[in-house]
């Protein structure tokens, strides 16, 4: 049986990245790994040339907000390893890298996707469901990926579509919070954020990364439409 193939964007740093590593090192998958630091990628390359495992991974550095890159991505896709994309991975930040890209990925992935009835997974966040200061793009980003993962699982029920919550995790993300939210943040909301990481509650990468990589590899057709925190005993079979 052949490897899977996975499409995983936003995959030089953070969750992407070990998103990446996880898949490939833990569920024998292939991955095409995007991202617009062609350093971050050249490093994850190096990293698993290492371990002999280099012939797993291709990237494309680049922008997914712009549909060349994603052109470049399926294509690599369809000239390597089996030909097929079994699981695409949506793991951004802004708008319109975290909407309107993956509207283009999905739609030039799907005829692949439909046919080895694939899966995709949206990195969520809380965020979609309550408003912070200062965070309106991303509040909307979020809210309108959520709806969109809702609506293509009903639309393509062939394809298992799950949007997954990773928590707070150890990122460059928390750390800009910390040191330049509080321009405009409430200091509530910026107060709790300081204080998960003085307090050692940051996640780690590798945990809702596994999760989020195992779905892409293996996720059940059941959990289709869902929107689900990593830690949700209904991903209890995906976590390390």
């Amino acid at each position: 049986m052949d490897k899977p193939t996975l499409i995983v964007t936003g995959a030089s740093r953070g969750i992407g990245k070990s998103i990446v590593s996880l898949a490939i090192k833990s569920l024998d998958a292939n991955v095409i790994g995007i991202a617009r630091s062609k350093e971050g990628l050249e490093q994850i390359s190096q990293d698993l040339a290492a371990l002999q495992l280099a012939d797993r991974f291709k990237f494309v550095d680049g922008d997914i907000a712009e549909k060349a890159t994603a052109d470049r991505a399926v294509k690599i896709a369809e000239e390597s390893w089996s030909g097929q994309i079994h699981g695409l991975v949506h793991n951004a930040a802004s708008f319109d890298i975290n909407f309107f890209s993956v509207l283009t990925l999905v739609q030039l992935a799907l005829p692949s996707l439909r046919e080895n009835k694939g899966r995709i997974i949206l990195v969520g966040s809380g965020a979609a469901t309550y408003t912070v200061n200062g965070w309106g793009a991303y509040c909307s980003s979020k809210a309108a990926l959520k709806m969109f993962g809702e609506t293509l699982a009903k639309e393509e029920s062939e394809v298992t579509t799950v949007s997954v919550l990773p928590g707070i995790v150890d990122t460059e993300m928390q750390t800009a919070i910390r040191e330049k939210g509080q321009a405009n943040m409430t200091s509530e909301h910026h107060a709790y954020f300081v204080d998960s990481y003085t307090n050692k509650k940051l996640l780690h990468p590798d945990d809702p990364g596994h999760v989020i990589a195992a779905l892409a590899v293996n996720g059940a057709s059941s959990l289709n439409g869902q929107f689900l925190s990593w830690d949700n005993e209904e991903l209890k079979a995906y976590r390390q």
